[in-house]
């Protein structure tokens, strides 16, 4: 008999788990058990017969009310296997707890549907496959973008690779303080899965630099056949420097006619979207959902 079980997380089998989120067809880094344990505070899950589609519930307490909330660094979640329909889709939304009372979560774009019984509301990823040569590539990239490169490099820029991590957090702490609630808890998280990849030669570190001060910086991860824009910082003079995209370029000059496809992370912000545009990328859709079963008295406690 087919079923859903909800499983707490000291019941789930992590091996099984990783197991389907390998060969899932909309496999993603952010669905794996070592990803999960680092970045978020709390995770159970609902698990399709044995082990065949799976669904990580990342949740939170407040209040004495549980939610599922979205982890910092983890673009989206949602459910992993192979040949999900919406009607499956609808199945596992009907088996999540009743216990949680708040849902706000970003699904993969395997889980791109329209449903029934949930509303999800459409948000955006950018994907450039790194198949072709290089200078088909940067061929594709926008006129402007092309532009940027050169002025870095008229700039005497210079881009180094395996660059501390510390450097990038404390850019990236910096920068996010003007548009994110990230914690130094969650930059320590992020640094901590950095170097577990790193052992395994699963991530890699770029910086830009002018007049040897670091003004651009990323971590990108690598899973199956994607890697990822994980981890960005910059100095606001990096942008008038052509900076980034350099950087950017730097990777793809790298990574060029590999099976490899660079995961941007996707961004609801127009100018972070055309950014990464800019670089020949594609729209791939993601979606996200909001439910709201709080009590009257206890609709205001996200504020």
């Amino acid at each position: 008999m087919e079923s859903i079980q909800y499983l707490l997380h000291e019941q789930i089998d992590k091996k099984k788990w990783d197991a389907c989120i390998g060969n899932a067809g909309n496999s993603l880094i952010y669905g794996y058990s070592f990803y999960l344990d680092a970045m978020t505070k709390q995770w159970d899950a609902l698990v399709f017969n044995d082990y065949e589609v799976v669904m990580p519930l990342t949740y939170n307490k407040k209040y004495g009310i549980y939610y599922l909330y979205q982890p910092p660094f983890t673009a989206a979640l949602g459910v992993f296997g192979k040949n999900i329909s919406a009607e499956l889709l609808n199945k596992f939304l009907l088996a999540i707890p009743a216990k949680f009372k708040y849902w706000d979560i970003y699904l993969n774009h395997g889980n791109y549907f329209e449903l029934k019984g949930f509303e999800l509301y459409q948000r955006m990823n950018y994907v450039l496959p790194l198949n072709k040569s290089y200078s088909d590539l940067h061929a594709a990239f926008r006129s402007s973008t092309q532009r940027n490169i050169k002025k870095f490099a008229q700039l005497k820029g210079e881009i180094k690779k395996d660059i501390p991590i510390k450097d990038i957090v404390a850019l990236s702490a910096e920068q996010s303080q003007a548009f994110s609630k990230l914690a130094d808890d969650d930059f320590k998280r992020i640094s901590g899965l950095y170097k577990l990849l790193y052992k395994e030669d699963n991530a890699i570190t770029y910086g830009a630099y002018i007049n040897e001060q670091l003004v651009a910086s990323a971590a990108f991860f690598f899973s199956g056949q994607r890697a990822y824009y994980i981890l960005v910082g910059n100095q606001p003079d990096g942008k008038t420097a052509g900076a980034s995209h350099a950087l950017i370029n730097a990777f793809i000059e790298d990574h060029a006619r590999k099976d490899l496809t660079l995961d941007f992370e996707g961004s609801d912000i127009h100018s972070l979207a055309f950014f990464y545009s800019s670089f020949g990328a594609m729209e791939e859709k993601l979606c996200g959902i909001k439910l709201n079963r709080l009590p009257k008295l206890v609709k205001l406690f996200k504020k």
